[in-house]
């Protein structure tokens, strides 16, 4: 829907950023009933599991704050709108560019709403699926034969080890933060399941178990932004404005969870 308010011109560029930050907390809150309440609170345990999630929570929280806050200092009349559209006054004193005239030309029936949202619908699809379709085939290949390419240019798991042991000295974590760090970078469930009985035999408390945890999700953007973030962004948005999605997303995730480490630690 973002993409196609974008496209028409019924939102900027700036205005659709700041739609898909806002978007963050529901975007998580959406994860807590598919992913975290039935997969990860059973495996870290419901005091280590729910304080975790929490803090997630709370984070993306505060990026839809961020992004609320940052719409209301950026955002004006400027960014809603068709662009080009005539701004000649309209007869409720308002102009013909209006962000309200890209919603008032609704198909007078239902049956004419629905085709005309079927048509929409197939038009978006034929546009997106390929892109899709050609950046996942890509990813994919690459992520298949990740060991040769690695093998090729000489590099293998430790510079992930590397990464993870410089945050964990950093932060004052304990040594076994390093593996845990590691698996969790790679895979959120894998790093759950690697700490979960260095909680239970107390290696790790509570808040240094989620300062961990937070450290892997900060090293983990890199693999997740290639296998996920830019197969979708660009998808949906094209490489210029994916690209410009995948990084305000990416900084923001950042320098919240840094915060979250601060008070953690």
């Amino acid at each position: 829907m973002l993409a196609d308010f974008r496209e028409s011109g019924a939102l900027s560029d700036r205005a659709t950023i700041i739609a898909v930050i806002i978007n963050t907390f529901f975007g998580f809150a959406q994860h807590i009933i598919t992913f975290y309440a039935p997969i990860l609170i059973p495996i870290l345990g419901f005091r280590v599991g729910v304080l975790y999630v929490a803090t997630r929570g709370l984070i993306a929280l505060a990026i839809t704050l961020t992004g609320i806050a940052a719409g209301a200092v950026l955002l004006d009349a400027s960014n809603v709108g068709r662009s080009g559209a005539n701004t000649d006054p309209a007869p409720d004193g308002g102009t013909a560019g209006d962000a309200a005239d890209v919603f008032d030309d609704r198909p007078e029936t239902r049956r004419a709403a629905v085709r005309a949202a079927f048509d929409a619908t197939t038009d978006k699809v034929r546009d997106i699926l390929p892109r899709l379709a050609a950046i996942y085939a890509v990813v994919s290949l690459l992520l298949a034969y990740s060991d040769e390419l690695l093998t090729l240019i000489g590099s293998n798991g430790a510079s992930v080890t590397t990464a993870a042991d410089g945050f964990a000295g950093l932060l004052g974590l304990p040594g076994a933060a390093i593996p845990v760090i590691a698996a969790y970078a790679l895979d959120t469930t894998s790093g759950a399941t690697v700490i979960a009985p260095l909680i239970r035999n107390g290696t790790f408390s509570a808040r240094t178990a989620v300062a961990t945890m937070l450290v892997g999700g900060i090293i983990s953007f890199a693999v997740s932004t290639f296998k996920r973030s830019i197969p979708f962004q660009y998808g949906i948005w094209g490489r210029e404005f994916g690209s410009k999605v995948i990084v305000v997303n990416t900084g923001l995730k950042i320098v919240w969870i840094a915060l979250a480490l601060v008070v953690l630690l």
